[in-house]
């Protein structure tokens, strides 16, 4: 007869989610829907929500004093609910040097291939389809509905938002943001720290650092501050 004694309820390990807003309510629900792990409540830095409940669950103090709560309340694992890419690695090497593991949140109505790689702190909503041999690095978020075909590597730290469908062998690369909708053709390199706009079709590499937009995505020309003030001395055009 199988042990299960390791799934039932008061034998899952207790988690804390770091961060309290509209990202960490989806992280609970996923968590919730998951029921892998024991959701014993938030931390987030807005003091103001210090004390409240979200969605059930008590926010107990700021993220600063994560080591002491994970003590106080017997955590063994962290996951990061905060949406900004750079603060979700910082926080996650935080984490990782209190020596807390870092969980995944992978809701049930995900489609994961068998050859996928996860790392760590990774967050795959509803509907995410992830197909063969595909990397997914640390600390990444894959939103509601995206697709992410075959071979293609996910670096530290990435955001794909709902809806976003990527071909085969594509490199996502560290801190890269691919908006709502946008659309990314096989065997392209998107940079890191880069920023694809909503609805943009990719069908060339994308800059480290860019911001592209458009169908085709071009990178967006941004005034200089010269350029900024010309334009208001000249005089207007009737």
């Amino acid at each position: 007869m199988p042990n299960t004694a390791r799934n039932s309820p008061s034998r899952r390990d207790r988690i804390l989610i770091l961060g309290a807003g509209g990202h960490g309510r989806v992280v609970l629900d996923i968590l919730l829907q998951a029921a892998r792990y024991q959701v014993v409540g938030y931390l987030d830095n807005n003091r103001d929500m210090i004390g409240r409940r979200v969605d059930g669950l008590p926010v107990y103090g700021t993220i600063e004093d994560l080591e002491r709560f994970a003590h106080e309340l017997d955590i063994q694992g962290v996951i990061i609910a905060i949406g900004d890419n750079g603060t979700r690695r910082g926080l996650a090497r935080q984490v990782d040097a209190a020596g807390i593991p870092l969980v995944n949140a992978v809701h049930p109505a995900a489609t994961l291939a068998s050859t996928v790689t996860l790392g760590r702190n990774d967050v795959i909503c509803a509907g995410v389809v992830v197909c063969d041999r595909c990397q997914i690095g640390d600390s990444v978020i894959l939103n509601t509905g995206c697709v992410v075909d075959y071979q293609t590597m996910i670096g530290e730290g990435v955001h794909i938002c709902p809806g976003v469908r990527i071909g085969g062998r594509v490199k996502v690369e560290s801190g890269a943001f691919v908006g709502i909708g946008a659309t990314v053709v096989p065997k392209v390199t998107i940079g890191c720290e880069s920023i694809t706009g909503a609805g943009a079709v990719v069908t060339a590499d994308v800059p480290s650092m860019a911001t592209v937009v458009g169908v085709p995505a071009r990178p967006v020309k941004l005034a200089s501050a010269s350029e900024d003030l010309a334009a208001m001395l000249l005089p207007a055009r009737p």
